[in-house]
């Protein structure tokens, strides 16, 4: 069987109608793929049962033995999932109960729960028994929870039984403060399968176990956030073969695109990167795009701003060239005041020339207060902007952009739909958009995916963006350095010849570099970083210019493990 299934793709999210397709002749009239499936589960929660006792909020014993263990039941497969995995812990001497959301369970699941000895506790039943904390084996005493409540047809938000299970168990705290540990089933119940979407409660997993290939829901943000760690097992069962969903590119494919200079280059084909940042205003935001720049490098970094900003700038990078001529790429807009008029008509200018020149860009902060009019200044031009420029919003100035485009969007719609709104600013402006979040998404306009044509967007590249110490004042203006660097990077390989500049893949390495330096920075007082920069950790605060000072390490261990360079 194994001979006749694709190769799997864990980093890569298919649409749910697309894989039920790809299974259905296999799976027709058969719960053998249940079965399998209950098997990675046990083996799943066996791990879980195993975490050590300060790991679990009321320290209890880890192990499987008297262990108490909780599933929630929905119809369908995944239910039936979560009642065969069940009835084996049960055989492994834990202590488990039922809780059933539907009056349909998947019966011989259910059957072989009851032969095992499984609690089965029926809708308000079950309602009652996670409310009796008086209860000496009830709702107190349970350490895993496995949620197969609703599988990949589910739509929309919890049905009214289901919500009923969940809410005791969120009112016990998020993860690392509940007293017990969520294992989920494909996906955390509630969340949005395809479009990653959450529209009503959700129990966070700490583990989430799926089975061939991603959907949607484990890389695409908010539900994103909601997976914990995840792992996907392999059933047999064949891949799809349409197009993605989303991709998660993961840090070797990064590295290959790093170029590393050779003896015979020099700084113009190493690449050049423009920058119209900073202003009277906010000056120190060029001293972060100018440093990151310098720190990812670039064989030089040239500097259009007021006397006031370039003065900052050499201070703390005399390697800065203050002065406009040849570049492979340009920045424009970090630490620029929209209601500086001069400032704003350069920048205006410093777009037309890259559309003119068809130079790769990076579009910034108050640049892109700019879009609409310029691409009302170009709509007979086919493509709007083009892909090699490329959009770097948050979800406020995403939501700003496409209202000024037409369609009204506040900030809260496009943080409860991220995917959507980058596909839909992507198709607006003909431009690469990088909507900065959890993950970070980056969207490519229609017809611009390698080998591609058409009308779609292709897949969202979805982006891990390192912790959350990295939501601080100037962490974008190096974001804009770092990803101006690449594309010059790439763009002078491009004019030696080399592979077409992909501007996409180009945000995507610059946005997990940022990532990773996040990481390493925030780290650096816990003790040497590892490759990965030990991203399981806490870490603690960093500023913007700790990112930036970080790039050159991250960089050489990148390149390091790559087993490409």
């Amino acid at each position: 069987m194994r001979e006749t299934c694709p190769t799997l793709h864990p980093t890569t999210a298919y649409p749910a109608s697309a894989i039920a397709e790809a299974e259905a002749p296999l799976t027709a009239g058969t719960d053998r793929y249940m079965s399998a499936a209950a098997h990675y589960l046990l083996a799943a929660s066996r791990r879980e049962l195993a975490v050590r006792a300060d790991d679990v909020a009321r320290h209890q014993v880890a192990g499987i033995v008297g262990a108490g263990v909780v599933l929630l039941v929905g119809g369908g497969h995944n239910g039936g999932d979560a009642l065969l995995a069940g009835a084996g812990l049960q055989r492994a001497g834990a202590r488990v109960t039922a809780l059933l959301a539907t009056e349909h369970p998947h019966a011989a699941a259910l059957a072989q729960a009851h032969a095992d000895g499984v609690t089965v506790l029926a809708r308000q039943q079950a309602v009652s028994w996670l409310h009796d904390e008086t209860a000496p084996s009830g709702p107190l005493s349970f350490r895993l929870v496995l949620d197969g409540l609703t599988g990949i047809g589910a739509t929309g938000v919890l049905r009214a039984e289901a919500a009923a299970l969940i809410e005791p168990l969120l009112a016990r705290g998020g993860r690392g403060e509940r007293p017990f540990r969520v294992l989920a089933v494909d996906v955390p119940s509630g969340t949005g399968v395809d479009d990653g979407t959450v529209s009503g409660p959700v129990l966070a997993a700490d583990r989430t176990v799926t089975f061939t290939c991603l959907r949607g829901t484990h890389l695409l943000p908010p539900a994103a956030q909601y997976v914990g760690e995840l792992e996907v097992a392999d059933l047999g069962l064949p891949v799809p073969a349409c197009a993605p969903l989303a991709q998660r590119p993961d840090d070797a494919t990064l590295a290959r695109m790093v170029t590393v200079p050779g003896d015979a280059d020099h700084k113009y084909t190493r690449g050049v990167v423009g920058l119209w940042a900073g202003s009277q205003t906010y000056p120190g935001a060029a001293v972060l795009t100018a440093s990151a720049a310098a720190r990812t490098g670039a064989g030089m970094v040239r500097l259009l701003a007021p006397r006031r900003v370039e003065d900052l700038v050499l201070a703390s990078r005399p390697e800065v060239v203050p002065a406009d001529g040849r570049c492979q790429a340009l920045v424009i807009g970090p630490g620029t005041d929209p209601g500086d008029e001069e400032r704003m008509a350069q920048l205006a200018a410093a777009l037309e020339r890259a559309l003119d020149q068809d130079l790769p860009a990076v579009v910034d902060a108050g640049a892109l207060t700019l879009v609409p009019s310029l691409l009302a200044a170009v709509q007979t031009a086919p493509g709007g902007l083009g892909e090699r420029r490329v959009l770097t919003p948050h979800a406020g100035e995403a939501a700003a952009l496409i209202s000024e485009l037409g369609v009204r969007r506040t900030r809260h719609e496009v943080e409860a739909a991220p995917a959507a709104a980058v596909r839909h600013l992507a198709t607006l402006t003909g431009a690469t958009v990088v909507l900065k979040g959890t993950p970070t998404l980056v969207a490519r306009p229609a017809g611009a995916e390698p080998g591609g044509a058409g009308n779609e967007t292709g897949p969202l590249l979805s982006l891990d963006a390192g912790p959350g110490w990295l939501a601080t004042a100037g962490s974008g203006d190096v974001l804009a350095g770092v990803l101006g660097t690449v594309l010059a990077a790439r763009g002078a390989q491009e004019e030696q010849g080399g592979e077409r500049l992909d501007p996409a893949a180009c945000a995507a390495l610059a946005v997990r570099l940022h990532a990773r330096a996040g990481w390493a920075a925030s780290l650096t007082r816990q003790g040497p970083e590892t490759d990965g920069e030990r991203e399981s950790a806490h870490g603690g605060p960093v500023t913007a210019l700790d990112v930036a000072e970080a790039l050159p390490g991250v960089l050489a261990r990148m390149v390091a493990h790559s087993p490409a360079l």
